[in-house]
């Protein structure tokens, strides 16, 4: 039994005074004070009564939490839910208590939440928060606590109970200007064995196929023809872009604001990429919590984008080796991949990577947030596709 000082009466709390209280009733029997007696009696009898409804206090009680969603991004809110439920005829006061990191509390945006709720025999009651996501990363709300007492909350008894739940904050989605990646054949390889059809790539014409997209008729040549005529599209290969973010130049520097901001790029960058049907990939040298690997292997279908802003929401910056030994030996870039690279400054690392690329036959563009300040003529040999990164942010976003 745990006594909290929530202004409680000493009388219940302190076990002198309970000895005084005995004390007064042997005197009282002693000398006859029958007024006395039944006074110290009552005292004494409530007590012991309120020890003994304490005691019990957490039997038949049950308590489940629930969130409404667990993955989210910044300024998302969700909503936690906890339904307490008193399975016996004993009344009791119940409290609350939810300790959370990294998620706001609306609106006086507490570490814990608390609520307190008195509940009749077999009752129910419901209690309601709504939070919103802060900031990137994994979170966790939980194990929580709950106090049970007598209907007064003179004494109270407290379980621990290990349910908690792990809220997964995406990055900031910025808005990016548009740029050309290394690659300028967008729609893939033509040539290629594959049952997407390129648009920019046209065999010839034929008469016009009942169920194909209209947008596939030749206009011109069904009036020369005076009969329907459809596109004969070459096929091609879904382009490949490989994402790439080096945290060892972040974290050498202390650049945490500016990590962040390279995620988020990253992150609608990947989301541009998959929009538009590309098959995208993500490579790191980050610690990520939570999973054992930092790669992503480039594909396209519907679980690659959720993938990749989930390792996105979970990595920190802990370098974990050097980026190009976990290049060598996390993937093999496929023929016809381009690459994406994300670092902090332009440092010798970076030259490794060009040639490492180069070997590959991935063409490579690199965005950094500090760029090297030389002479004129004076830097290494990737200058040419080396750009900032605030060129792809829209200002809005820089001022956000």
């Amino acid at each position: 039994m745990e006594a909290q000082e929530r202004g409680v009466p000493t009388l219940f709390v302190i076990p002198l005074i309970q000895f005084f209280v005995g004390c007064l009733l042997f005197v009282a029997l002693l000398y006859g004070q029958r007024d006395l007696v039944i006074l110290t009696l009552l005292v004494l009898g409530l007590v012991i009564g309120v020890k003994l409804w304490t005691r019990i206090s957490l039997s038949g009680l049950k308590c489940r939490s629930a969130v409404d969603k667990q993955k989210l991004f910044p300024d998302e809110r969700l909503t936690l839910r906890i339904n307490a439920e008193n399975k016996k005829f004993l009344p009791i006061w119940l409290q609350v208590i939810i300790p959370i990191r990294g998620l706001i509390h609306l609106p006086a945006r507490d570490k814990i939440l608390r609520k307190e709720s008195s509940l009749l025999w077999f009752q129910r009651t419901r209690f309601l928060w709504e939070l919103t996501a802060q900031r990137r990363g994994v979170h966790h709300i939980g194990p929580f606590h709950i106090l049970a007492g007598d209907l007064f909350a003179f004494l109270t008894r407290e379980k621990r109970m290990d349910e908690s739940h792990q809220i997964i904050v995406y990055p900031r989605m910025v808005p990016l200007k548009p740029f050309s990646l290394p690659r300028r054949d967008f729609f893939g390889i033509p040539g290629a064995r594959s049952p997407v059809q390129d648009p920019v790539y046209i065999l010839g014409t034929r008469d016009y196929q009942h169920g194909q997209p209209a947008k596939y008729i030749h206009w011109k040549a069904s009036a020369r023809h005076n009969r329907l005529q459809e596109k004969v599209l070459e096929s091609t290969q879904q382009e490949k872009v490989l994402l790439v973010v080096d945290a060892s130049p972040f974290a050498r520097h202390g650049a945490e604001e500016e990590f962040e901001q390279t995620l988020e790029v990253v992150a609608s960058l990947a989301a541009r990429l998959d929009r538009r049907g590309h098959a995208v990939g993500l490579i790191t040298n980050c610690a990520v919590v939570g999973r054992s690997s930092s790669i992503v292997p480039m594909a396209r279908n519907h679980q690659q984008l959720p993938t990749i802003l989930e390792v996105l929401a979970r990595i920190q910056l802990k370098p974990q080796g050097d980026l190009i030994n976990v290049l060598r030996s996390g993937l093999t870039l496929a023929w016809g991949s381009s690459c994406v690279y994300f670092s902090y400054e332009e440092d010798a690392t970076i030259t490794v990577a060009q040639e490492y690329f180069r070997r590959c036959k991935a063409p490579a563009i690199f965005f950094v947030c500090r760029p090297r300040v030389s002479p004129e003529g004076e830097g290494f040999p990737v200058k040419r596709h080396l750009h900032r990164l605030e060129e792809i942010i829209f200002k809005k976003a820089e001022g956000r």
